[in-house]
């Protein structure tokens, strides 16, 4: 705790998926650290973020904090003796889907934290799936240890008491990102899109690479087909993760090529490093199909209509919390079910918004929950 002319100063170690120019999980540390700002200056006191990431120079140019290497020991451990806490999260950490070196990676920065006497704060998590059972000890030690405890939706907090966490230790908030605001001077610039896109609705689309044998972009390209050959509509692919993405995205352009009617077209949005000109390509969307998980909250931020795929139980619990279900899986999408369900979401974009406004508010709100948890559980070790 470094003590300022006006307010204390704590430094406080950021863990998660960073430095990769991965959109969503760069939007969920935009997101953290705009929180932190304002709910520190709401307490009184000022918290100065240490990003582990895995291109620290970037991290720091983007987004003006100091960052380290988060895979050299060295730097990892000086980081956080100098620290006064390490917050871990947000997004996807705790999961062995994607590899076995995740979980036992960042419990084990957790645990450093801890056995070197630094509270520990996990930051609206979505935990699991999680299929080797050598992993629960891991978790649930970095879990019963930590100053405080949130993940993004029921489903993880569930998981978490299988293993041994108490119920009444876990808060369930919404992701980050769902508190991202746009760019400044943003405003204007949505206005005019959306007057030019008046007479041909724009569909967000947001894909990534998933089976091996590529059928689920198939798929997608199906069923973007069948909508553009019912009506006019713009395709504007919105690359989430470089260059995975745009790859992805191009595939499925390809595969369109020659089955769009007259007045429907697609094209391919500049990718960019920065989350928030993301968020405002998305809100320039009259609706969104996403894949993503991202994109969809994205959309959800920003009150677009959307139809989400599924690739991952993290879709669906997503969606479950607006009150919708996934148009289709990785698995199974019907092109004229997906055209139907996109033509009702364009003709009736006002009638979406109306229905689930209210839940999206309440997602927004409650967004700035873990960081104010933190914020005051720091500004009470001053007068210890």
């Amino acid at each position: 705790m470094v003590t300022g002319t006006d307010k204390k100063t704590f430094r406080v170690v950021i863990s998660g998926y960073y430095g990769f120019r991965n959109s969503g999980d760069e939007a969920v540390l935009r997101s953290i650290l705009l929180a932190l700002a304002e709910q520190g200056e709401a307490n009184g006191i000022r918290i100065q973020p240490v990003v582990l990431s895995a291109d620290p120079a970037w991290t720091s140019r983007m987004y003006g904090v100091e960052a380290v290497r988060r895979m050299h020991p060295k730097d990892v451990l000086n980081a956080l003796r100098a620290s006064d806490g390490l917050i871990s999260g947000g997004g996807s950490l705790l999961q062995d889907a994607t590899s076995a070196k995740t979980i036992p990676y960042y419990t084990g920065i957790i645990k450093l934290a801890q056995w070197l006497g630094k509270p520990t704060f996990i930051y609206s998590q979505g935990i699991g799936p999680v299929n080797r059972r050598w992993m629960d000890p891991l978790i649930r030690s970095s879990m019963r240890k930590s100053a405080y405890v949130s993940v993004r939706d029921a489903e993880s907090a569930e998981l978490l008491k299988r293993i041994g966490v108490a119920p009444g230790r876990i808060e369930v908030v919404p992701d980050p990102v769902m508190g991202l605001p746009l760019p400044a001077g943003a405003a204007a610039g949505r206005a005019q899109a959306a007057d030019d896109a008046a007479a041909v609705p724009v569909l967000g689309v947001s894909l990534r690479h998933w089976r091996k044998d590529g059928a689920d972009l198939g798929r997608a390209a199906d069923a973007l087909a069948e909508l553009a050959s019912r009506r006019p509509v713009r395709l504007r692919f919105l690359p989430f993760h470089t260059p995975d993405d745009a790859e992805a995205s191009k595939l499925v352009m390809e595969r369109l090529s020659g089955r769009l009617a007259e007045g429907s077209s697609a094209e391919l949005a500049a990718s960019g490093d920065d989350p928030q000109q993301m968020l405002l390509e998305v809100s320039r969307c009259d609706a969104l199909f996403g894949m993503r998980l991202h994109a969809l909250i994205y959309a959800a931020n920003q009150m677009v209509p959307m139809l989400g795929l599924s690739y991952d139980p993290k879709i669906d619990q997503f969606l479950h919390r607006l009150g919708l279900t996934a148009v289709g899986t990785t698995e199974q999408l019907d092109p004229a079910a997906f055209a139907d369900s996109a033509e009702r979401l364009l003709g009736d974009a006002n009638g979406w918004k109306e229905k689930h406004r209210e839940a999206i508010e309440r997602l927004r709100q409650q967004s700035q929950q873990p960081a104010q948890q933190i914020a005051q559980l720091l500004r009470q070790t001053i007068s210890r």
